[in-house]
């Protein structure tokens, strides 16, 4: 296959930050357990020619060698004890307290290290460099160097073999310049910007059937990458791929697939005094939504309602905020997939209230999202997803872009606060995504600004008010008019 115009035109904008994706190359890092993000840095590494081709075992012995699995953990142990080698390997890495012993600890968990409590420990002077990464709840990647030693164990009161993490470096591969990013931007179309979103995602624009509907509706998937605390439902037929999104496109994001999650998982754990995943992340996405239970039903509602409103929770005399969306994702039978109809009823019992339905900002339409098949998969040049990832992570700390909104919209007083609430973030977000050029809404048409921008806004937020009025009759089920100035 030959290389499209569009194919020249990323890798020549983004020379250092593009990379050529294949279906072959993403099936062989799934495999191997690879997210997506660090999929294309490694390709970029070992790339060989024009195309990007790469040596599999050269892949895989690097795999095995930097970035090692539980299957791997023996020869690990082997080269650390044995040989007395260092070993430095690119992980996931999760610090935590012992409060027995005041030592900071960690956990390996791609790894399965340690096999029991007390065997790997992380100097502290790391802690301090890297208080922000090392500290995340969930953990965070970065390149780690390790030895084994005999040590004084406080807890047992004598000397035991452990591995100690002397060094560590955030996998951070790019240097994101935000800048450059946006006078990149400002040399595509809008067309082929759309497209490139679309490459960066890992898919292929040429495989949405609705052409720019659908594929708008697959970029809205990536709101709560760029605005901060975007609450999103999305219902969707089987295999359109919303799993993907949310857990292999950034290591900011966490997703729950399934089980029980508790308030203090998600908010604030009181008996070990730590904050829960929306305090650590972008995004929290609730997968199969519906198979998901809540031990604790009224208190996290209660929870729920503070969080998707202002940003802060409280629990006990404890006071906590979060940056992080909550998006609830779940499948939706083919029957059901008309926002005329009351459809909300396939969501847990914990959100069939009309107050926790009305604070989630908009609703994705899943089901004019196509259906991952093989020819929908990414073929040619898109950004690293790293580096995208990392570019999407910056873009929510940009607030001019909510500036222009407030100042380009003209809201009559009688309207509903959390629809313009809503509205506002939805095209504040879409906003970042599609024209993060835009410095200001001279430089950009109404006419542009209300199809790409307000016009998707408002359909994700009227599915949501035509929901709660069907839930619940006191909400009527329109929207107030809003009104776009011009200059």
């Amino acid at each position: 296959m030959e290389l499209t115009p569009l194919d020249y035109k990323i890798r020549d904008i983004f020379p250092n930050e593009s990379v050529f994706k294949e279906p072959k190359k993403s099936k062989l890092f799934s495999t191997l357990n690879i997210p997506s993000y660090m999929r294309d840095w490694i390709v970029k590494k070992f790339a060989k020619n024009e195309m990007e081709e790469i040596d599999l075992e050269s892949v895989k012995e690097f795999i095995k060698e930097k970035i090692p699995r539980k299957k791997d953990l023996e020869y690990i142990k082997e080269k650390l004890i044995n040989r007395q080698e260092k070993v430095e390997i690119l992980a996931k890495i999760i610090v935590y307290y012992d409060i027995s012993t005041g030592e900071a600890l960690f956990e390996l968990p791609e790894l399965g290290l340690p096999e029991k409590k007390y065997q790997a420990k992380i100097e502290n002077y790391l802690i301090e460099k890297y208080k922000n990464e090392l500290l995340s709840p969930e953990g965070t990647w970065g390149i780690i160097t390790l030895y084994w030693r005999i040590e004084y164990i406080p807890h047992k009161k004598k000397h035991e073999g452990r591995i100690i993490c002397t060094n560590f470096k955030p996998f951070k591969p790019y240097k994101v310049n935000l800048q450059y990013f946006k006078d990149a931007r400002k040399q595509f179309s809008l067309d082929e910007w759309i497209d490139v979103m679309l490459r960066s995602m890992d898919y292929n624009p040429a495989a949405f059937y609705q052409i720019e509907r659908s594929k708008i509706w697959m970029i809205s998937r990536l709101l709560p990458f760029v605005e901060k605390r975007v609450n999103l439902i999305e219902l969707a037929p089987k295999g359109t791929g919303k799993t993907y999104v949310y857990s292999q496109l950034s290591k900011y994001g966490w997703l729950v697939s399934g089980g029980s999650i508790s308030r203090a998982k998600l908010f604030y754990d009181l008996h070990r005094k730590k904050p829960g995943l929306v305090s650590g992340y972008d995004f929290v996405a609730l997968d199969e939504v519906d198979t998901i239970s809540f031990p604790d039903k009224e208190e996290i509602q209660g929870a729920l309602k503070g969080y998707l409103e202002y940003g802060e929770y409280r629990i006990g005399h404890d006071r906590g905020i979060g940056e992080a969306g909550i998006i609830l994702l779940g499948n939706i039978p083919y029957e059901k997939q008309d926002e005329n109809q009351f459809f909300l009823d396939t969501l847990p019992e914990v959100f069939k209230i009309s107050a926790l339905i009305d604070r989630f900002h908009g609703f994705i339409k899943g089901w004019e999202i196509p259906r991952m098949k093989e020819g929908m998969k990414a073929y040619g040049y898109g950004l690293n997803v790293e580096y995208f990832s990392e570019i999407l992570h910056e873009l929510r700390d940009e607030v001019h872009y909510r500036k222009i909104i407030d100042q380009v919209f003209k809201i009559s007083k009688n309207a509903d606060t959390r629809d313009i609430e809503a509205i506002k973030r939805i095209s504040t977000g879409l906003l970042k995504l599609l024209f993060p050029h835009i410095t200001s809404i001279e430089e950009l048409s109404i006419e542009v600004f209300q199809k790409y921008c307000l016009k998707p806004a408002m359909e994700m937020r009227e599915v949501i008010r035509r929901q709660l009025h069907l839930m619940d009759k006191e909400y009527s089920f329109e929207l107030p008019d809003i009104q776009v100035k011009y200059k």
